[in-house]
């Protein structure tokens, strides 16, 4: 998180959930779920830039993906994720599924979520949504918490079964799961690994994420010279690195 001195709130709303706050301290916005978790930053000059390292590191599903790829995001958060898809990485389609429609109203109003028509923003429930969508996407991205943190969702074998099923062939699924503090493994280990196979690689972040890479089938190849090339090609129009995320990846 960057340093802060002082936020003011500029948007609260109450919805089905709980308490929705939006708040400033220029250039940043945050968007909080509840009084004090902190869920999404927007940097004001660049709704694009992703400030938070484990949204860095869930780019790295991108090497091992087509070009133009079919890109889906489970939870939207602020948009900083899709504006960043949109802006650097060319997708055929971005599409994004919200549980909360004020949070989508929150994004588009204060956090600078893209107008680009690639972008398709389905209000619902993720797994609901992914009955219907086998073979539908080239990545998908997990990421769903909510004010208490992680969703149940992901601590659930059937809802990332489901994901798999989504993934068309050569895909990737790319998830944010919480590290527990006691052993340095993630949340739901044990599942993770009987659902997901053997060929998952993970890399973590200071902020206590453990973010996973799983193929659709077969494995992905653990190349750090053309990775650290591909992060270093990119840096100049991102405006960060990737080579920490590359250099810490390694089997689950």
């Amino acid at each position: 998180m960057p340093d802060i001195n002082e936020e003011t709130v500029v948007e609260s709303v109450l919805d089905d959930f709980g308490r929705l706050r939006v708040t400033e301290a220029y250039p940043y916005r945050f968007l909080y779920f509840g009084e004090d978790t902190e869920q999404s930053c927007c940097y004001l000059p660049d709704p694009a830039w992703l400030e938070y390292d484990y949204t860095r590191a869930m780019l790295l599903g991108l090497f091992w993906v087509r070009v133009k790829p079919k890109v889906t995001l489970l939870g939207l958060g602020g948009g900083s994720m899709a504006n960043c898809l949109l802006q650097h990485f060319a997708p055929r389609q971005v599409t994004a599924v919200e549980l909360r429609p004020a949070v989508v109203e929150l994004a588009v109003q204060w956090l600078g979520l893209s107008a680009d028509p690639r972008l398709q923003v389905v209000r619902g429930c993720a797994d609901e949504y992914l009955q219907t969508q086998a073979a539908s996407c080239d990545l998908l991205l997990v990421d769903l918490y909510m004010e208490g943190g992680l969703s149940r969702l992901q601590l659930e074998g059937d809802f990332f079964r489901a994901c798999l099923r989504a993934l068309r062939p050569q895909g990737v699924l790319v998830i944010n799961q919480w590290q527990q503090r006691d052993n340095g493994e993630p949340f739901a280990a044990a599942m993770l690994r009987e659902v997901l196979g053997p060929a998952v690689l993970r890399t973590e972040v200071e902020e206590g994420n453990i973010l996973l890479f799983v193929p659709a089938s077969g494995s992905l190849e653990l190349d750090h010279a053309a990775m650290q090339q591909w992060a270093d090609d990119l840096e100049a129009r991102l405006g960060y690195s990737l080579r920490p995320f590359i250099r810490s990846l390694q089997p689950l």
